[in-house]
């Protein structure tokens, strides 16, 4: 502008579900938040419907001044990282603590109002604003047909619902959407022969699923408390800049704030996907890291490994270490073995059906298996396997890491990340050797079916994704089971 102000105009992706809910919802915890002197951009103004001049929905927001963990994090001294962890953890000590009468998510009175009429969710006011609780806006609540349902997405009274309302989702989708299809991982098809997989098999392990909840909720009150995380806290949302009076670099703002919950805290408590390497028993360990000693003799590509391998371990050190010493709540949570084991079962059960269902089963054998560490003394197991069961599904487990494990091999080889993508100026080089890995396992094969089957599911080949967002609306009652799962 031209007195020299900036400011952010955040438009949500096309893709972006549900739209009204993501903006009005991201604006409200923003709001809500600064107002708990947090440090997250101020909101100017914004429109959760395309029914303006713009034509789009958007948040104009404020410009923050400074520089994201992610373009400096590789050049900051061990010292300068533990501080910006150490800032981290303490903010989000501040953000977990506040307490919430239920869950969901978080929006103004008066933006709910507009679509939900008087079913305006839990109020809390704060500061002379009118916020509430309602509609739970993570991603996979409205995944692609999901948004047409009329599901339960909350306000969740109590833990038991929390943790009930994701699978009741998927189990609906399925019983109006579901239809066999071939796994959505083209890399694991072989070990299903390649063959189609029932929705009927994942109904039948969610409603397994459903009555494990109530004894899968922990007896300590503070790991029951509704309270909120950042969505996605990773290094590229969060803002640093140095002080002019200290000299000292520190956190300046948390961006991005779309698609945040509100859960009990045992679902929430976790090291953040892009800080924790729990892979590297090191790390899984918290043994302090320490550099190479032969560092000095080493080539320049194995060098490089070597100071990536040390920087993860120090994140995952420092966060896991400041948490213990400045978020009581969060670290307590962290140390319940049995809510670690319930988020992992609670990801799976509420995560889009891809044509599988086999890692949901072998986590409810799981339970079974160590039901004493979930409910109270003498309380029965709703939920029996049979032996023969419980074998095969074990090994298939094994043919499943074996699947897993090559794609983690190819995936190292070329050096692409989540959902096979690279950097811009890595593209071109990635793309070639993607094309002679493929080229040289279709040699390693002799002609006939299993060759074709390979050439035609491979794994990095593009794929129409329809049949898994946008699938028609078949009757389940038409579709067989192959197999009891």
């Amino acid at each position: 502008m031209h007195d020299g102000f900036q400011m952010i105009a955040r438009v949500p992706y096309p893709v972006t579900e549900p739209k009204f809910y993501a903006v009005a919802s991201e604006v409200a915890t923003m709001a809500f938040l600064r107002a708990h002197d947090l440090p997250v951009p101020k909101v100017y103004g914004y429109s959760p419907t395309s029914d303006n001049a713009a034509k789009t929905e958007y948040i104009f927001m404020e410009f923050v001044k400074g520089t994201t963990l992610t373009d400096m994090r590789m050049q900051l001294k061990e010292a300068d990282l533990a501080s910006i962890l150490r800032q981290l953890v303490k903010l989000e000590s501040q953000i977990m603590s506040i307490p919430f009468p239920a869950g969901g998510s978080l929006y103004y009175v008066d933006d709910l109002r507009k679509v939900a009429g008087e079913k305006t969710g839990i109020p809390m006011s704060f500061k002379g604003e009118h916020f509430c609780v309602g509609p739970d806006v993570r991603l996979h609540m409205w995944y692609g047909r999901r948004s047409e349902l009329d599901v339960n997405r909350g306000p969740y009274e109590n833990a038991e619902v929390a943790l009930a309302a994701a699978a009741h989702k998927e189990i609906a989708y399925l019983e109006h959407f579901g239809q066999p299809l071939l796994p959505f991982q083209r890399g694991r098809r072989e070990a299903y022969k390649y063959e189609k997989q029932s929705p009927l098999d994942h109904i039948k392990n969610l409603k397994r699923y459903l009555l494990m909840v109530p004894s899968l909720i922990p007896n300590n009150q503070s790991l029951r408390a509704f309270c909120i995380r950042h969505p996605d806290l990773q290094p590229s949302n969060v803002m640093v800049s140095t002080s002019p009076d200290s000299g000292q670099l520190g956190i300046v703002s948390l961006l991005d704030w779309q698609h945040a919950s509100i859960l009990p805290r045992f679902l929430l408590a976790d090291i953040p996907a892009r800080l924790q390497n729990y892979a590297d028993p090191v790390s899984r360990n918290l043994i302090p890291p320490s550099f190479p000693p032969d560092a000095n003799e080493m080539e320049e590509s194995e060098l490089m490994e070597a100071v990536g391998l040390h920087h993860a371990r120090l994140v995952h050190y420092r966060y896991a270490k400041a948490t213990e010493e400045r978020n009581e709540l969060h670290h307590n949570a962290l140390l319940d073995s049995a809510s670690l084991f319930v988020r992992r079962l609670f990801s799976r059960a509420g995560s889009p059906w891809e044509a599988e269902t086999h890692d949901l089963k072998a986590l409810l054998i799981e339970v079974t298996e160590e039901w004493g560490k979930f409910a109270g003394a003498g309380v029965p197991c709703p939920v029996e396997f049979e032996p023969d069961d419980v074998s095969e599904t074990k090994a298939f487990s094994a043919r499943l890491q074996l699947a897993d494990e090559n794609v983690r091999n190819i995936r190292s080889m070329i050096g692409y990340q989540t959902e096979t993508w690279v950097p811009s100026d890595h593209y071109g080089m990635a793309k070639s050797l993607a094309e002679l890995v493929k080229l040289m396992v279709l040699k390693g094969l002799p002609k006939g079916e299993l060759r074709d089957k390979t050439q035609e599911n491979w794994f990095l080949d593009d794929m129409d994704e329809k049949d898994y967002t946008n699938p028609p609306s078949p009757s389940l009652s038409n579709y067989h089971t192959p197999r009891d799962s």
